[in-house]
C-alpha cells in the first residue's frame, strides 16, 4: 500500500460545502465506526456545522455504561480458589468488553473519543487485574472524553488502575517511583523531552507521593496517606513549594500550556485527519497551531477544538479522506454499521476477539505508548488476518439471512430511475460506498464489475430495453453482492477510512 504524503493545503476554515455522500461518509468514518446508509444519505445536502454541532451534542450528553454489580468489589467478594477466582474475573471482563464494544458502535464521537484516550492514558488490564479498577477507567475516560483536558489529567492519575499500572501506589513519601511523573510529562501531556528535565521528574514524583494504602483484601480503592507523602520543598518546572498532587497539575498547565496544547492537538489531528502531521507539503502545522490556539484560549476545554476541526476545510479536503488505515476495530465495525447487516452480542463478542487476533485487544495496549496505528497493522501476517476473518463475518452473515445483501445493494440506488436492473450501476454504488475514495481507476472497476455480475448470462443483463435481470428479484442478486463484497474486502482500498 504506498504511502499517502500530507499535501493537504486546506485551511480551518469553515467547509460550507453541501454533504454529499463522499464527504457525509468521510465524517461518520472518523468522528465514530462509520453509519448506515440511512444515517449517511439523512446527512446529504446539510451542512458539515449542522451535522458535526449534533455528533458533538450527542456526544456530550451520551450515556456512561452503568456500573455493574461487581463495580465495587473487593477481593472479599472473590472466591478464594484462583481457578475460579480467574473464570469470574475472565467473565467479568467478556461481560464488560461487550458492554464497551456496543457503546463503541452506539455513541458515535463520545466512545471513538473514549476509545482515542484508552490509547493515550494508556493501562493494561493484563498487570493490574482487577475488574472494578477497569469499570472505573473507562469511566472516567467516557466521562472526560470531549471534557476539560485539565480536569481529565487529574483524575486519570488519581484512577487505581493507572496507580497500579504506572506504579503511583509504591511512590512512598523520601523513596518516590518515579514511574507515573515520568509518563506525566513524556507521553501524557508534553511529549518526549519537551521543556521539561530529569529533575523535574524526580521532584514530580516527590510531589506525587503518598497514594499507597492498598488495603488487605486486593482489588481495594488506594487512598491517600499523609504519612507517605513527602512534605518537603520541591522545584517543579521553576516554581518551588511544598507540592502536592494538585499542585502539579496547575504548576503543568499554568508552566507549560502551549506544549500541552501543541502535544494534544498534533495527537488529534493525526488520529482524525492524517497521520503525518510534519510534511512540508502540506500546512498541518498551520492547522495544528490554530488549534491549540482554541485549546488554550478555552481552558483546555476539548470539544471547542475538535468542532472547529471537524468543520474544517482541512478536514473535509480531497487529500484527507481515505488516507488513515483502519484499525481492527474500524476493519470490522465500519462494516458493521455500513452494512446494517443484522447482528447481536455473539457477533459484537466475535468481532472484540477478531481485533484481538490481528492485535488490538481491547483494554491492553502493547504498553504504555500504545498502538501505533496506521502501517503498523497491515504486515503481512495481519492482512491474511483480516482476509480470513472478513470472509468469515460475511458468510456468516450470508448464511443467517442472504437477503439482506440485496438490500444493502438497492439501498444504494434510485430505483425510480431504473439502476436496479444495471449491474454495473449498482456495483458502483456498492464501490464507491464502501471504499473511501472508491478504486484507483477504470480497469480496477471493471474488474469488480465482473465480479459482480457473476456468472449470470449476459443476455439476462441486455435483454433489450427491457433487460430481465433485476437486483430486485433475481435469485442470484444476493450472491452477487455478497461475491463483491468478498472481492472489495481483500482490496487495499478496503484496508483505509
Amino acid at each position: 500500500m504506498e504511502y499517502f504524503v500530507n499535501c493537504n493545503t486546506a485551511p480551518l476554515a469553515l467547509y460550507t460545502n453541501p454533504l454529499d455522500r463522499t464527504t457525509a461518509a468521510h465524517l461518520y468514518r472518523r468522528l465514530g465506526f462509520s453509519a448506515s446508509v440511512e444515517t449517511i444519505d439523512q446527512a446529504v445536502g446539510s451542512t458539515a456545522e449542522t451535522i458535526v454541532s449534533a455528533l458533538i451534542s450527542q456526544a456530550m450528553s451520551a450515556p456512561v455504561i452503568p456500573a455493574p454489580e461487581w463495580a465495587d468489589w473487593n477481593g472479599s467478594n472473590y472466591p478464594e480458589d484462583d481457578t475460579l477466582r480467574n473464570q469470574l474475573k475472565r467473565t467479568q471482563e467478556d461481560d464488560f468488553s461487550l458492554a464497551y464494544g456496543k457503546s463503541m458502535l452506539n455513541n458515535n464521537l463520545r466512545d471513538r473519543m473514549s476509545f482515542f484516550w484508552s490509547n493515550h492514558f494508556v493501562t493494561e488490564l493484563d498487570i493490574y487485574e482487577c475488574t472494578p479498577f477497569l469499570y472505573h477507567y473507562i469511566n472516567c475516560l467516557q466521562r472526560n472524553a470531549l471534557g476539560n483536558f485539565k480536569t481529565f489529567v487529574s483524575e486519570i492519575g488519581l484512577t487505581d488502575a493507572m496507580l497500579y499500572y504506572l506504579d503511583g501506589v509504591y511512590n512512598n513519601g523520601h523513596n518516590p517511583n518515579e514511574n507515573y511523573a515520568r509518563e506525566l510529562y513524556e507521553l501524557f501531556t508534553l511529549g518526549e523531552g519537551n521543556n521539561y528535565t530529569e529533575e523535574d521528574i524526580i521532584e514530580t514524583a516527590r510531589a506525587l507521593s503518598g497514594y499507597v494504602e492498598r488495603g488487605e483484601l486486593g482489588c481495594e480503592h488506594v487512598t491517600f496517606d499523609a504519612e507517605k507523602h513527602d512534605t518537603d520543598s520541591k522545584t517543579i518546572l521553576g516554581q518551588t513549594g511544598n507540592w502536592g498532587y494538585d499542585d502539579v497539575i496547575n504548576i503543568l498547565f499554568e508552566q507549560r500550556s502551549e506544549e500541552i496544547a501543541e502535544f494534544i492537538c498534533r495527537k488529534l489531528y493525526e488520529f482524525f485527519v492524517h497521520p503525518d502531521s510534519k510534511d512540508n507539503a502540506g500546512n498541518a502545522q498551520v492547522i495544528i497551531s490554530g488549534m491549540a490556539s482554541i485549546f488554550v484560549a478555552n481552558d483546555f476545554e476539548i470539544a471547542p477544538v475538535l468542532s472547529e476541526l471537524f468543520k474544517s476545510q482541512h478536514f473535509f479536503d480531497d487529500e484527507a479522506i481515505g488516507v488513515i488505515i483502519k484499525s481492527p476495530f474500524d476493519f470490522y465495525f465500519n462494516l458493521l454499521k455500513e452494512s446494517s447487516f443484522s447482528y447481536d452480542d455473539t457477533t459484537i463478542a466475535s468481532l472484540i476477539n477478531y481485533s484481538g487476533l490481528l492485535s488490538q485487544r481491547m483494554f491492553d495496549p502493547f504498553d504504555v505508548a500504545g498502538w501505533q496505528r496506521n502501517r503498523s497493522w497491515i504486515n503481512t501476517n495481519f492482512m491474511i488476518g483480516r482476509w480470513l476473518t472478513i470472509e468469515t463475518i460475511l458468510d456468516d452473515f450470508f448464511n443467517a439471512n442472504e437477503d439482506q445483501f440485496r438490500n444493502f445493494g438497492l439501498s444504494l440506488v434510485s430505483l425510480s430511475e431504473g439502476n436496479g436492473s444495471n449491474p454495473d450501476v449498482i456495483a458502483k454504488a456498492i464501490i464507491d460506498f464502501i471504499l473511501p475514495k472508491g478504486l484507483l481507476n477504470d480497469s480496477e472497476y471493471d474488474k469488480a464489475y465482473v465480479i459482480f455480475r457473476s456468472d449470470v448470462q449476459e443476455q439476462y443483463y441486455e435483454g433489450g430495453s427491457t433487460p430481465t435481470w433485476s437486483l430486485q428479484t433475481s435469485m442470484e442478486g444476493p450472491t452477487q453482492v455478497y461475491l463483491l463484497l468478498q472481492y472489495l474486502a481483500r482490496q487495499p482500498e478496503f484496508q483505509l477510512k
